[in-house]
């Protein structure tokens, strides 16, 4: 594709005040291909120059590179100063804590942020290296600061970044926050970058952040119970190992046996497609580590360890990850189990099975829409979790997803599990007996072309299926507003004993579709494996009706 004329204007205009040796030399390489008619060099030019990056799901997301459409300094200077810009007309000035995780220009985009923070009359507080993401969220609200910003892209590929901006609350922002932030930067993308203001002056924070971490989570979980566990442990090259390790012997447990080539920072992500816990192949080498050594658990964080993955042996002489709604159950159960109280909350594509555990030990729930930017808006949230391996255990410490208070969590379970003689498969035999089988899984499809996710949707609304496997269903379409919620691009197809959800995602080029089979108690009671079987035949026939349906 040849270069657009705008778009070799805006290129060169660019070039002329990027900060970056890097993207600088980049788009110059670019630029020269372009002009002697490289067309791939010059579609990338056109993409990269044609529009904005979108301050979307709590900030940016997006492929690194020069240019508005991509991530790099001169987009951080910018959101910068529309978070600084923003926090000013609220006269919230003060502390505002800055962190980052081990991604490629991570410190640099944070460095920027504090001195550009700094510059508009805010105190920035600047982690002294990468850190999980719930520390630093953890940190908002302990060392009282108005805002928080964490440069992450969490389990994107290795071409991107991103930027989540946190209020004082702890949680991520939402409209009309994400909203005037954005006029914000768009309003300081107008300027040239040497007009904006910068301080150097930043303090920076380290150990005693992580130490006051650590202690809170020791609280959460308690130091009483049995510690006999063998666990593997993998943080897919991210910045959770070193916590993990400190939080294990805080709470008395064996260090665990980690992945030692996914165990440090490696922001190309080496071994594995995508470094995402839920991928197929991302816990391979955990699991071959597990077999070898006879381990009873293993524990995944994603790169920024706000997600928590695990897998135990599966009682044929292999492993299985757990479904997310699996664990969320198990997280929760054993919550209410320990008397927390007050509303146990997860996602309109989530499991329904948490509402039941939360009404059998007497506590309220509640539906939100996908994120723990909704999640933990809940009042008085004692426990939220999304399927895609997402827990909020302890709302009042961190306001977010948090794999590590998870993890250490589940750690606690499975020891008690072994002492009494049982697994975590058998407490998630004795949840379906007591509120029948769940069965969850879901479709990712994955493209290039954007349109094929609008027009599955479009066929969708326009012609829902009257049934799926063989039962009437109810069609439930959240972009017209539902129980109160914000619209949102979902529809849900509800049954008697299926449910299924699609939606695209909000963070990837994907159309993600979300789905649960049920057998009543009564009759799992009664035949927990025959039970198991028809909840598996059920899903096998859900999944290619709705893929019918969607014309997949």
């Amino acid at each position: 594709m040849t270069v657009t004329p705008e778009a070799l204007a805006a290129a060169k205009k660019w070039r002329s005040q990027d900060p970056d040796p890097d993207t600088k030399a980049e788009l110059a390489a670019l630029l020269e291909r372009a002009e002697a008619g490289d067309q791939a060099a010059g579609a990338e030019l056109n993409d990269s120059f044609s529009g904005m990056l979108e301050f979307g799901t709590a900030g940016l997301r997006g492929k690194l590179g020069p240019g508005p459409n991509r991530m790099n300094r001169l987009m951080v200077a910018y959101a910068a100063a529309g978070v600084g810009s923003y926090l000013k007309q609220l006269a919230l000035f003060g502390n505002v804590l800055i962190g980052y995780d081990a991604r490629h220009k991570s410190a640099d985009f944070a460095r920027e942020s504090a001195e550009i923070i700094g510059g508009l009359g805010f105190h920035s507080m600047l982690t002294s290296e990468p850190m999980p993401t719930p520390v630093i969220a953890f940190g908002i609200k302990h060392l009282d600061c108005n805002a928080g910003i964490v440069v992450t892209a969490s389990h994107n590929p290795p071409a991107d970044n991103g930027y989540k901006v946190y209020l004082g609350d702890g949680v991520q922002i939402v409209a009309p926050h994400d909203e005037r932030i954005a006029a914000g930067l768009l309003r300081t993308s107008k300027k040239p970058l040497f007009m904006l203001h910068r301080s150097t002056d930043h303090h920076m924070i380290g150990e005693e952040l992580v130490e006051a971490y650590l202690e809170r989570v020791a609280r959460l979980v308690g130091n009483a119970g049995p510690r006999n566990l063998s666990w593997v442990h993998t943080a897919l090259h991210g910045v959770g190992a070193k916590v993990v390790r400190q939080v294990a012997d805080r709470l008395g447990f064996a260090p665990p046996l980690e992945v030692a080539a996914q165990a440090e920072p490696d922001p190309d992500f080496p071994t594995v497609a995508f470094p995402n816990p839920e991928e197929p192949g991302a816990l391979d080498l955990a699991m071959a580590l597990a077999q070898e050594r006879g381990a009873d658990l293993i524990v995944a964080n994603d790169p920024d360890a706000d997600r928590c993955a695990v897998a135990i042996p599966d009682g044929l002489g292999d492993w299985r990850m757990l479904h997310g709604n699996e664990l969320g159950i198990l997280l929760g159960d054993y919550l209410a189990r320990r008397g927390v109280t007050g509303v146990y909350a997860t996602t309109i594509v989530s499991g329904t099975m948490l509402a039941k555990i939360a009404a059998a030990h007497g506590q309220r729930s509640a539906l939100t829409l996908t994120g723990f930017k909704w999640i933990a808006r809940v009042p008085e949230l004692a426990y939220g979790y999304e399927e895609a391996l997402g827990y909020c255990c302890d709302p009042e410490g961190v306001s977010d997803k948090d794999g590590i208070s998870a993890a250490a969590l589940v750690l606690a379970m499975a020891a008690e599990e072994k002492a009494a003689g049982r697994t975590l498969a058998d407490r998630l035999d004795q949840l379906a007996l007591e509120h029948g089988v769940h069965l969850s899984d879901q479709l990712s499809v994955r493209v290039e072309d954007l349109t094929v996710i609008a027009t599955a949707m479009a066929r969708l609304r326009a012609e829902p299926p009257a049934e799926l496997c063989g039962e009437p269903i109810a069609v439930v379409d959240y972009a017209e507003g539902v129980d109160g919620l914000p619209l949102t691009d979902a529809i849900q197809l509800r049954g008697e004993t299926v449910t299924a959800t699609v939606r695209p995602s909000g963070t990837e080029p994907k159309l993600k579709c979300y789905f649960e089979t049920r057998v009543a108690p009564e009759v799992t009671a009664r035949d927990l494996a025959g039970s198991k079987s028809e909840a598996a035949g059920l899903m096998v026939r859900l999944k290619e009706d709705v893929q019918a349906a969607l014309g997949l």
